[in-house]
């Protein structure tokens, strides 16, 4: 007899732990569709802000970046990374448009909840991984930049920094992105590692995220981020490192 109440409390406690888990899966999803990572330069919580700058203003009624780095995220060097675009010349001014948007939304979208994972450099603590880019959004990118210059295939890692600023690497040789780059997909994936990803989804289609975009007509990425939370596909681990207790993560 005390077997069987033993069972029926494991089972009971089964139902119960399946229940909590059911619930916290739904309050994960929610969380992801209005968060900012941890990092340099976001703020810790989404919210407006009347007064972003130029290109990061279709942001401005849900922001994760602030107005003064939205205005540092159009300088051709500014505080943010001390990066500098003209590195191998000056960069087109079409080709540089296209990198100021990818800098504000990676600044300012509060939509890449999905895609957040855990990272550990000196200056932040999560990253973006596999960010599902229209199609339309990464060819006009690659077109735009084709005849730009640079030395190097991810801007990430391995510059010369010895002057305080970015500097190609001994060995190096600037040649066009074209070269650097063949195919659209190589500039989209391979210049931040990995952090987006190129896809045949189009805009508007609601299954991709779009760095264009008229706020006029609302924010297309909310929609997106919606969709990739339910359907889990290329979602991010660290929401449940963040969001279950330690006791559930080791059931």
């Amino acid at each position: 007899q005390e077997r069987t109440w033993q069972l029926g409390e494991m089972a009971v406690l089964g139902v119960v732990l399946g229940l909590l888990v059911a619930c916290i899966a739904v309050a994960a999803k929610e969380s992801v569709l209005n968060m900012c990572m941890d990092a340099k330069h976001h703020k810790t919580q989404p919210g407006p802000e009347g007064a972003l700058h130029g290109q990061c203003t279709p942001w401005k009624d849900n922001a994760c970046c602030t107005a003064q780095t939205s205005t540092e995220a159009h300088k051709d060097q500014s505080y943010l990374y001390s990066f500098n675009w003209h590195h191998c010349g000056v960069m087109p001014e079409k080709c540089r448009q296209h990198f100021i948007q990818d800098t504000c939304l990676y600044e300012c979208s509060p939509n890449l909840g999905p895609w957040i994972h855990q990272h550990s450099s000196s200056w932040r603590r999560q990253r973006i991984l596999h960010v599902p880019l229209c199609k339309e959004d990464c060819e006009q990118w690659w077109e735009d930049c084709k005849d730009a210059r640079t030395c190097k295939e991810n801007w990430h890692k391995s510059w010369n920094w010895t002057a305080g600023t970015n500097r190609c690497p001994r060995g190096s040789r600037c040649r066009p992105f074209w070269s650097v780059f063949p195919r659209p997909a190589d500039l989209c994936e391979k210049i931040w590692s990995n952090s987006y990803k190129y896809t045949q989804e189009h805009r508007g289609g609601g299954r991709c995220i779009q760095m264009w975009f008229d706020p006029a007509h609302g924010n297309p990425n909310v929609a997106v981020a919606k969709y990739y939370a339910q359907n889990g596909a290329d979602s991010s681990p660290v929401l449940w490192a963040l969001l279950l207790p330690p006791a559930l993560l080791a059931l």
